[in-house]
């Protein structure tokens, strides 16, 4: 069985329920946020999975590419309205395997956590560097590491209980690598069905390190999409960096 570590794990462990765990997410504030500033040039997306954001954007005609390390992810955005017609490339975003230039190139819902050392998340900031136009920019959506939430590194919590099911999330925290590794656990009258995740977070602060390195400059950062303030209580961050 594939590990945390192969760039595919986690899609493939969650393909068949992701749309259906994350109906909840209104994409509609990071679309408009997107199309603000992909300017009529070529778009692409890191992680793109199921096309939550890239459907509706490439539906406003902007050229939309995306790139997954997981088969199993893009089969489901091509068995959608539109899928099909979106070039995909299968690697890992760490290496961004596709040419440039993009005026554009996004990251949303904590994704670049899911690169799981900070040598990795640092040579996905240099990739995207390395194929963006001159004043492009890379946009990365990603929440705020509250590591209070632990105690004595670990975390379970209920998530759901109905009539004949429960599910749980049971988490280890490893506060020196900065990593989350964590089971979301379904109790039901089937048996025990176990989806794995595991994430490497990282401060505001180091993400800008990272991206100066790779000569990317911050120029905008918001509590969410809709451009609210950014400040020491916010839970997550939209970050605007651009190609210097």
């Amino acid at each position: 069985m594939a590990g945390f570590d192969d760039p595919a794990f986690y899609g493939d462990r969650w393909a068949e329920v992701y749309d259906e765990r994350h109906a909840g997410l209104d994409p509609a504030a990071a679309v408009e946020f997107l199309a603000g500033l992909a300017g009529g040039g070529r778009v692409l997306e890191l992680a793109i999975g199921t096309g939550r954001v890239a459907l509706p954007l490439a539906s406003r005609g902007i050229a939309v590419e995306g790139v997954d390390a997981s088969q199993a992810m893009v089969d489901r955005l091509r068995a959608k309205p539109g899928g099909p017609a979106i070039p995909v490339t299968i690697g890992d975003m760490a290496q961004v395997p596709v040419r440039g230039p993009f005026r554009l190139v996004y990251l949303v819902f904590n994704s670049l956590f899911g690169l799981l050392d900070q040598a990795r998340q640092a040579d996905c900031f240099v990739s995207v560097a390395g194929v963006l136009e001159p004043g492009g920019v890379f946009v990365i959506e990603c929440f705020v590491p509250d590591v209070a939430r632990f105690d004595r590194g670990q975390r379970a919590e209920t998530l759901a209980v109905t009539e004949d099911s429960a599910t749980l999330r049971l988490s280890r925290h490893d506060a020196v690598q900065q990593r989350i590794t964590m089971q979301i656990v379904t109790l039901d009258g089937h048996g025990m069905h176990l989806r794995p995740l595991a994430l490497r977070y990282a401060w505001p602060s180091e993400l800008d390190l990272m991206a100066a390195h790779a000569g990317l400059q911050l120029t905008e950062r918001y509590a969410d999409w809709a451009r609210q303030p950014f400040d020491s209580a916010s839970a997550q961050h939209v970050s605007v960096y651009q190609r210097t």
